[in-house]
């Protein structure tokens, strides 16, 4: 572990049982409308940072919110954590425009997402 690999945390994921009601939340706390705005997902960029709305936790059924750590190489970080004692809950796959996402979780439990952006 000689270089940064990762780009830090970027990107906030929180499941919310009413997406309505949470957009309207959230847009009052940062204080602008979403960019992404759809049925499965709102997103909102808040100075550099995005924030999403995921309706009932989306298809990887997150209970809490998620940190994503964006990486330059999401397979060879992936491997690294895996080596360090994380475990796979997510493979990497696209999730459109290129993106990669991938999750794992720590000893105690607790997800750990990466993005890569191609």
């Amino acid at each position: 572990m000689t270089r940064l690999t990762t780009q830090g945390i970027r990107t906030v994921l929180h499941p919310v049982s009413d997406l309505t009601r949470a957009k309207t939340v959230y847009a009052a706390l940062l204080g602008i409308p979403p960019t992404d705005d759809s049925s499965y997902y709102v997103g909102f960029n808040a100075s550099g940072q995005h924030i999403g709305l995921v309706p009932g936790g989306g298809p990887q059924r997150m209970t809490a919110p998620v940190a994503y750590w964006h990486v330059t190489d999401i397979e060879a970080k992936l491997t690294e954590l895996c080596a360090a004692g994380a475990t796979l809950t997510e493979p990497a796959h696209d999730v459109g425009g290129g993106r990669l996402v991938a999750a794992v979780t720590d000893p105690d439990g607790n997800v750990l997402g990466l993005i890569q952006d191609r």
